[in-house]
Protein backbone atom coordinates (compact mmCIF):
# COMPACT_ATOMS: atom_id res chain seq x y z
CA UNK A 1 0.00 0.00 0.00
CA UNK A 2 1.33 3.08 -1.23
CA UNK A 3 0.78 6.08 0.54
CA UNK A 4 0.78 9.87 -1.38
CA UNK A 5 2.85 12.01 0.75
CA UNK A 6 4.10 15.58 0.75
CA UNK A 7 6.76 18.10 2.64
CA UNK A 8 6.42 20.93 4.66
CA UNK A 9 8.27 23.31 5.50
CA UNK A 10 8.18 24.97 8.83
CA UNK A 11 9.92 27.58 9.99
CA UNK A 12 10.12 28.11 14.11
CA UNK A 13 11.55 30.43 16.28
CA UNK A 14 13.78 28.11 18.46
CA UNK A 15 15.05 24.67 16.73
CA UNK A 16 14.25 23.44 20.31
CA UNK A 17 10.72 23.16 19.74
CA UNK A 18 11.24 20.46 16.43
CA UNK A 19 10.87 17.50 18.72
CA UNK A 20 6.83 18.73 19.38
CA UNK A 21 6.83 18.58 15.03
CA UNK A 22 7.08 14.92 15.35
CA UNK A 23 4.34 14.25 15.94
CA UNK A 24 2.51 16.01 13.13
CA UNK A 25 4.62 13.50 10.50
CA UNK A 26 8.17 12.67 9.93
CA UNK A 27 10.64 14.90 10.76
CA UNK A 28 13.20 14.90 7.80
CA UNK A 29 15.65 17.94 8.18
CA UNK A 30 16.37 20.89 10.77
CA UNK A 31 18.50 23.67 10.01
CA UNK A 32 19.86 25.20 12.84
CA UNK A 33 21.32 27.72 11.03
CA UNK A 34 17.94 29.30 9.19
CA UNK A 35 15.69 27.73 11.79
CA UNK A 36 13.24 25.37 9.67
CA UNK A 37 12.03 21.51 10.00
CA UNK A 38 11.00 19.56 7.18
CA UNK A 39 8.46 17.40 7.48
CA UNK A 40 6.68 14.64 5.61
CA UNK A 41 2.91 14.37 6.34
CA UNK A 42 -0.17 12.28 4.64
CA UNK A 43 -1.34 14.31 1.40
CA UNK A 44 -4.80 13.69 1.76
CA UNK A 45 -5.14 15.40 5.36
CA UNK A 46 -2.19 17.88 4.56
CA UNK A 47 -4.56 21.53 4.39
CA UNK A 48 -5.82 19.95 8.02
CA UNK A 49 -2.67 19.12 9.55
CA UNK A 50 -1.30 23.03 7.97
CA UNK A 51 -3.51 24.33 10.19
CA UNK A 52 -2.82 22.72 13.19
CA UNK A 53 1.06 23.26 12.89
CA UNK A 54 0.76 26.90 12.06
CA UNK A 55 -1.62 27.41 15.77
CA UNK A 56 1.70 26.38 17.41
CA UNK A 57 2.86 29.37 19.53
CA UNK A 58 6.97 29.01 18.24
CA UNK A 59 5.67 27.94 14.33
CA UNK A 60 6.16 31.62 12.16
CA UNK A 61 5.31 30.30 8.89
CA UNK A 62 4.79 27.04 6.90
CA UNK A 63 6.02 26.15 3.17
CA UNK A 64 3.97 23.77 1.36
CA UNK A 65 6.62 21.67 -0.90
CA UNK A 66 5.43 21.25 -4.94
CA UNK A 67 7.06 18.05 -5.67
CA UNK A 68 3.65 16.70 -5.84
CA UNK A 69 2.77 18.80 -8.49
CA UNK A 70 5.62 18.83 -10.45
CA UNK A 71 6.46 16.76 -13.78
CA UNK A 72 8.85 14.40 -13.28
CA UNK A 73 8.72 12.88 -16.73
CA UNK A 74 10.79 14.35 -19.37
CA UNK A 75 10.05 13.79 -23.02
CA UNK A 76 11.90 15.15 -26.23
CA UNK A 77 15.15 14.78 -24.90
CA UNK A 78 18.23 14.34 -27.28
CA UNK A 79 21.16 12.98 -25.95
CA UNK A 80 24.26 14.44 -26.81
CA UNK A 81 26.23 12.99 -29.43
CA UNK A 82 29.61 13.36 -28.33
CA UNK A 83 28.93 11.17 -24.90
CA UNK A 84 26.69 9.00 -27.94
CA UNK A 85 30.01 7.90 -29.40
CA UNK A 86 32.12 7.83 -26.64
CA UNK A 87 29.68 5.22 -25.03
CA UNK A 88 29.88 2.80 -28.36
CA UNK A 89 33.12 3.24 -28.16
CA UNK A 90 34.25 1.79 -25.04
CA UNK A 91 35.64 4.87 -23.62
Amino acid sequence: MFVNRQGLIAYVHSVKQAKALRKYGNVQYVSRELKYVVLYCNQDGIEKTMERIQSLPFVKKILLSYRPELKTEFENSKPDKAKEYDYKIGI
